[in-house]
């Protein structure tokens, strides 16, 4: 079958809001809403009723984005009813896997311009609870909340495939002999590089302001090691696992504009990057955060490069063991080519946004460099990895 090169022409993020901070009073369909219409504003040439899908990432869809959020941010960013959306779920992986499947879409001929992205506000995310399997159940009944991790286990699960995503970073600290210091040096890192690039103003190009918050909400610049040494384990009594090296709970959305050469003619543009090549995988759900190592290594093998080829890298760092876990996994790549604007522990992980984020990150910094390959790459709870390899 004949398949169509595949081009990522635009891509735009809001600032990263903290838990309960700035876009906390943002629902997450107007969030979505605002960077689809951002998108579409910034391609003056694009007339909204060629686009020929909406494809959102989400992790939750429990609260205010059910009912597809991926059609309800089509509506009310006000582009024509005809344009369809979708909203697809793989976890912290969604919004890429929302890119992946546009990517598809466009690759097979099935649409000419699509918008991939991802939304997610942990702040409001509901709490819920199971219905009563008889009416007027006798006691309470249990709530759950929504906003991260295992809730209505089902019993026959295996208890070592549900610990916590904490536990989870805490068995591959184990496993590589990850030290505290070694997760705490990291988590600096990231703040420090996050603060950087603000301060250059290489994220000005791809961040749409909204509500008033101009950047992301949980970069702390002048943290130190000493600082973040005074944290707690958060997961075990003795554990080497923190709130200051995990990422924090966040708000956010992310868009891409995805086309192919017709479609690339009709907005008028040059592309940032062209899609090579994805791949997803599966491991033990407790190793969740070790997912995008075969992931990683698929996606290169497809695209016949290695890890020398990569000029940068946009790994999630869902926690500072886990992302150090992947790079000890990956011998053969440079680590200073990793996150280079900062990662997620600085910059924030709103689940169902981050893969889209991140492949607009590496679709940015090609189109800086002016040539390269990139990946953009996820763990996902309950076992899974995906990675996308960009190239310009």
């Amino acid at each position: 079958m004949t398949t169509r090169d595949v081009y990522i022409a635009d891509a735009v993020r809001t600032p990263i809001g903290k838990y309960a901070g700035a876009l906390s009073g943002v629902r997450p369909d107007d969030l979505a809403a605002g960077v689809l219409r951002a998108l579409v504003d910034r391609s003056p040439a694009l007339d909204p009723a060629r686009i020929d899908d909406v494809y959102f990432g989400n992790a939750n869809g429990a609260g205010e984005e059910n009912r597809n959020v991926a059609r309800m941010a089509v509506l009310l960013a006000g582009l024509p009813v005809t344009v369809p959306g979708v909203t697809v779920n793989r976890l912290c992986a969604s919004g890429l896997e929302a890119v992946v499947q546009a990517y598809r879409a466009v690759a097979v001929g099935d649409a000419s311009i699509a918008v991939a992205g991802g939304v997610e506000s942990m702040s409001r995310a509901p709490w819920v609870m199971a219905k009563p399997e008889r009416g007027f159940p006798a006691g309470a009944q249990q709530l759950h909340s929504t906003t991260l991790g295992w809730r209505m286990v089902n019993p026959r699960m295996p208890g070592e495939w549900t610990v916590g995503l904490g536990e989870g970073a805490e068995l591959i600290a184990d496993k590589y002999g990850i030290t505290r210091e070694a997760q705490d040096a990291f988590a600096l890192a990231s703040h420090r590089k996050a603060a950087a690039a603000w301060a250059a103003g290489v994220y000005d190009g791809e961040v749409v302001p909204v509500a008033e918050l101009p950047r992301d909400e949980t970069i702390r610049e002048n943290t130190s090691m000493e600082a973040l040494g005074t944290l707690k384990p958060a997961f075990r009594a003795d554990g080497s696992v923190t709130a200051g090296n995990s990422s924090p709970l966040n708000d956010g959305a992310a868009a891409l504009l995805i086309a192919d050469e017709a479609g690339l003619a009709a907005l008028g543009r040059e592309p940032l990057a062209r899609i090579s090549a994805g791949a997803t995988t599966g491991l033990e759900p407790q190793y969740f955060g070790l997912g995008p190592v075969e992931a990683a290594q698929r996606a290169l093998a497809k695209a016949g490069r290695s890890f020398a080829d990569l000029r940068t890298v946009e790994l999630n760092e869902a926690f500072a063991a886990q992302a150090l876990g992947c790079l000890a996994a990956w011998p053969e790549l440079d680590p200073a080519v990793v996150n280079p604007r900062g990662g997620a522990i600085a910059l924030g992980h709103p689940l169902g946004a981050s893969g889209a984020r991140l492949a607009g990150a590496v679709a940015h910094q090609l189109a800086a460099a002016g040539s390269g390959l990139g990946m953009a790459t996820l763990c996902i709870g309950v076992g899974q990895g995906t990675a996308l390899l960009l190239e310009r």
